[in-house]
């Protein structure tokens, strides 16, 4: 029997799957969720305390707002899911999503040798999004029944993301892994799953370890702080490899803090891929001194602000390369106050394993422990690479070790399909909404994309930018000059890329999703 036409798949339905089947609504698109549910780690890989890292106003669709926008709370993960699920009933999307439906391998049958020539492209070109005739094969397992049903598409959108389902699991040495253990050990995605009731049995009077120093990690740590009050309590230890700059808030000595980063003024001081010569020499002439000096400025704040110093935990990178990688973090407020209890403890070491009773570290000291979280990420290219066939899953990573994708959606050497979801940057729903405004357009051919060596040039440069200007650069984050980057996708779209009403806030104020509504 063959397999089902029609025109476009999405795969997965959290953000950034809802935000293309909106744009992409006209032509009827199927989504392909693999849980029963839309929201993706908001609703997957969420406790009960993680809230939104930002203010609502600052994670919003450009034509769907908050109905409490000016509420300066952070949101709490129900408040984010209630306000997506609206989001895909005003506009009608949820009827696009097949649930229990998991896209277990895309097979390309595009016409095997000379892929690009057969879709209608002269040598060197993209191709046409949709051709007419299928070019991808999605494989989808529902509801875990051993039946594989094949659906054909002329065009395919991945919209997986890079968190939750494959969990990065530490490497041991021999007979010193979690077999050895005595106690329980799990991975923050097993935590997730569990109710409050559960997760409060697993913390709960238990010594727990927790592994990592990342936004997952601390939730953690400070929920079993608060599973742990009174005399039988026990401290949580935190196992910290790598330090990370953390923030209370979002405001630096009375000034709020997107002044510093988020304006177009202050970008003009960052490195950006394909500026002109007078920009790269004015960069060059002024922005060190002034990014170190802004980066101090925040640094001095910081160190005031929380008792980093007295428990360790400052960081020896400036701040701006936590900002720069995407790793900044907000520090929830009663955090310190629990560990000034003694019910948060932290261990600095680069190496561990595991001993019958606990944890041992490479400076011989040992903790002891009856339950070790691996707060230690996820593998979203081991994810990606899972469904995707030969000589594309190749491409994921050549040459940079990074997707190099074209505006963060287009992968200039994988034919008829888009990436959204893998570019980061302090909204990551506005990135991902402004992409799939720029793949529907492009879908509709309202504009023609450069020849492939031309992209494949212009995400290069992208990638030595984040290299120059940060030492954890293995994310797609472009903090620094996201401005800059909307507004080369806006003026690749017809758009204008200066969106502001006034010369004053054009460079003051922060850029945000309503400024991109057309």
């Amino acid at each position: 029997m063959a397999p089902s036409f029609s025109k476009i798949a999405i795969i997965g339905a959290g953000v950034s799957g809802i935000a293309a089947a909106k744009q992409l609504a006209h032509h009827e698109p199927i989504v392909f969720e693999a849980s029963d549910s839309i929201g993706g780690v908001w609703s997957h890989c969420s406790y009960g305390s993680t809230r939104l890292q930002s203010a609502r106003r600052d994670y919003e669709f450009s034509d769907f707002p908050w109905p409490d926008r000016e509420d300066s709370g952070f949101p709490s993960h129900l408040e984010v899911l209630d306000y997506l699920t609206s989001y895909a009933r005003h506009f009608d999307v949820l009827k696009r999503v097949r649930f229990n439906s998991k896209a277990v391998e895309l097979r390309f049958i595009g016409g095997g040798e000379g892929e690009m020539a057969s879709l209608g492209a002269r040598p060197g070109e993209y191709g046409s999004l949709l051709s007419g005739r299928p070019v991808w094969e999605v494989a989808v397992q529902t509801n875990n029944s051993e039946n594989i049903q094949l659906y054909a598409f002329e065009f395919v959108v991945v919209c997986i993301g890079k968190y939750g389902d494959v969990p990065i699991i530490p490497v041991f040495p021999e007979k010193k892994g979690p077999e050895i253990f005595e106690g329980q050990v799990l991975h923050t995605i097993d935590y997730c799953k569990l109710d409050k009731d559960a997760a409060s049995d697993l913390l709960k009077d238990k010594k727990v370890a927790v592994i990592g120093y990342k936004k997952s990690a601390i939730d953690l740590a400070l929920e079993c702080a608060q599973a742990n009050q009174g005399p039988e309590g026990k401290p949580c230890t935190m196992v910290v490899r790598t330090l990370h700059w953390t923030v209370p808030h979002y405001w630096v000595w009375g000034l709020p803090f997107f002044l510093f980063y988020s304006t177009r003024s202050s970008q003009f001081l960052h490195e950006r891929p394909n500026q002109n010569f007078l920009k790269v020499l004015l960069c060059s002439l002024f922005s060190p001194l002034v990014k170190q000096a802004v980066s101090k400025f925040i640094e001095s704040y910081l160190l005031y602000k929380l008792p980093l110093e007295k428990y360790g935990l400052k960081p020896d990178h400036p701040f701006v390369e936590d900002y720069a990688s995407c790793q900044m973090a907000i520090m929830p407020e009663n955090f310190f106050s629990e560990a000034d209890k003694g019910k948060i403890e932290f261990k600095r070491s680069s190496k561990w394993w595991f001993w019958e009773k606990g944890i041992e570290f490479d400076d011989n000291s040992k903790i002891e422990a009856d339950v070790v979280v691996l707060a230690t990420g996820y593998d979203g290219k081991k994810k990606l690479k899972a469904i995707m066939p030969e000589p594309f899953r190749s491409l994921l990573e050549y040459p940079s070790g990074l997707m190099p994708l074209y505006r963060g959606t287009i992968h200039p050497l994988i034919p008829n399909m888009g990436f959204v979801g893998y570019v980061e940057s302090v909204s990551n729903l506005h990135s991902s909404e402004l992409r799939s405004i720029w793949l529907a357009r492009l879908v509709d051919d309202k504009f023609k994309l450069p020849g492939v060596a031309k992209m494949l040039e212009r995400t290069l440069k992208e990638v030595e930018v984040m290299k120059r200007t940060t030492r954890f650069y293995k994310r797609n984050c472009i903090s620094t000059y996201s401005i800059n980057h909307s507004d080369e996708i806006c003026e690749e779209m017809g758009w204008t890329a200066w969106r502001k009403k006034t010369w004053l806030s054009e460079a003051f104020s922060p850029y945000g999703s309503q400024d991109y509504l057309n």
